[in-house]
């Protein structure tokens, strides 16, 4: 466009916005199409929201939860085997939250938040009708689940859209049943992308941002673009007063389906898994190896015997590309080999020695390798693990990226002579943090037999850490 078009263009534009009190519907009219003009589509501001929450709102359900807690208090930190013990004892607490219906089927998609570990689920359609629901399955990983009911015929469902489409700017539309208000509709816009860190730090984040109103009860709800397709479910919030600040997340659509769809056909998740351990790009590693800017994942190290060690990847790695798409940072990395179809071979680019080459992995099962992780960190340090919860992270005051709670110690073994007991919490091995049970699997795997390591641990009773050495068999 000439510079005497792009001037009149932007003459007109300010004339426009001159215009918004005395015309306010056709300004919104006409911005909103400006605003999506690249994509060919003119949306009429002034009723699409309208349409949206009415296309949408029978589909949209509300979730009563009833769940039964063990609860475990007071807390004491004390030194070793005092007398005291906690008093355990049942508490049944009354929970709201939100869903929507996937198909005609009665399939609801929700948060694991809401629904996983209820004892009982019941679910208010738009219609004033209440039905019992039954849980499919649960990933707390992603913190989505899937419940049904059985209903007379069909029911009113949600279309999805293609979440890597979303655009920061776009105008979003939230329903849901914020603190028991059903069929509360709010507007904004997608404030951010890729956000995470927010919630489970061991878990696979990648957010929407967004300033459309959410609160609790709003947790499993759909976020929608004005087209009418879901393109989020509305998760978290980050906020001091327990209310709406301006910062809610949803999970992106794309995720949430590939997610559904396993709960659906599996009853839980198969992930991907190729055995290399991966940080973030510091810029001044980038430089100094000469990459022009700090993106990619950085491998820290890589299983013996693992997908990675088969397909030549090694320690120093920069990893660039994964199935065909750019990788922004390590987060991007996990939640890409986690959804990666496990047992195909895929390409991996990698940067090395300045320059890329691409190699071919076939990742493997991460359930099947957690599950035979016997060899590794039950037969070798004698102990069995869990990540760790929220409540320990405050309670110790743990950073949230990493360590792992012992779950069992077996007499005799590695860890078991050194001090360490059931609940006690391994932080460090070797100076590398353990965040997840993979790192864990990984560095015990590429020890070598009676080699000594470093273990930096968490006393649960005392809350205090300490470096203790061992040798593993």
């Amino acid at each position: 466009m000439s510079k005497k078009g792009l001037f009149l263009k932007f003459l007109f534009l300010h004339l426009i916005l001159l215009m918004a009190p005395a015309y306010p519907g056709y300004v919104n009219c006409f911005l909103v199409s400006a605003q999506a003009g690249e994509r060919n589509v003119s949306i009429d501001l002034s009723t699409a929201i309208a349409r949206v929450a009415k296309e949408n709102i029978p589909a949209v359900v509300h979730v009563d939860v009833i769940q039964r807690q063990k609860v475990i208090g007071p807390f004491f930190p004390n030194f070793f085997d005092l007398p005291f013990r906690p008093h355990n004892f049942r508490n049944e607490l009354s929970a709201l939250g939100t869903g929507m219906f996937m198909d005609t089927q009665g399939h609801i998609l929700t948060n694991n938040h809401v629904a996983g570990g209820a004892t009982t689920l019941e679910v208010l359609l738009a219609n004033g009708r209440r039905y019992p629901a039954k849980l499919v399955g649960a990933d707390p990983k992603t913190d989505l689940a899937v419940m049904r009911i059985f209903a007379k015929g069909p029911v009113p469902h949600v279309n999805f859209g293609d979440s890597d489409q979303v655009q920061v700017g776009d105008w979003v539309v939230a329903i849901g049943h914020p603190r028991g208000l059903v069929q509360t509709v709010t507007k904004g816009i997608i404030s951010a992308k890729h956000r995470r860190g927010i919630m489970d730090p061991n878990g696979y984040q990648d957010f929407l941002q967004t300033d459309a109103a959410i609160n609790p009860g709003n947790s499993g709800g759909p976020l929608l673009n004005l087209s009418g397709e879901v393109i989020g479910v509305n998760t978290a919030i980050i906020s001091h007063s327990g209310g709406f600040e301006g910062m809610g997340f949803a999970i992106p659509s794309n995720m949430a389906t590939h997610v559904a769809r396993q709960l659906l056909d599996h009853g839980r998740v198969a992930r991907g898994w190729v055995g290399a351990r991966i940080e973030a790009l510091a810029p001044d590693l980038a430089e100094s190896i000469g990459l022009a800017r700090a993106t990619g994942a950085l491998v820290v190290q890589v299983a013996k015997g693992s997908p990675a060690d088969k397909a030549g990847i090694k320690r120093g790695d920069v990893v660039v590309r994964y199935r065909g798409k750019d990788v922004s940072d390590s987060s991007t990395l996990q939640n890409e080999v986690a959804a990666s179809p496990i047992g195909e071979e895929v390409d991996i680019t990698v940067f090395r020695n300045g320059r890329t080459q691409t190699l071919k992995v076939r990742p493997a099962s991460l359930q099947a390798m957690i599950r035979g992780k016997n060899f590794s960190i039950e037969g070798r340090l004698g102990v069995d693990v869990r990540p760790v919860k929220p409540e320990e992270v405050q309670r110790y005051g743990l950073n949230p990226r990493r360590g792992l709670v012992i779950t069992s110690v077996f007499p005799d073994s590695p860890l078991a002579t050194s001090g360490f007991e059931v609940n006690d919490v391994v932080l460090e091995v070797n100076g590398l943090q353990i965040r997840g049970v993979e790192d864990l699997v990984a560095l015990i795997r590429s020890l070598r037999p009676d080699q000594r390591i470093v273990v930096l641990g968490l006393d649960h009773r005392s809350g205090r850490a300490g470096f203790v050495q061992i040798v593993v068999p």
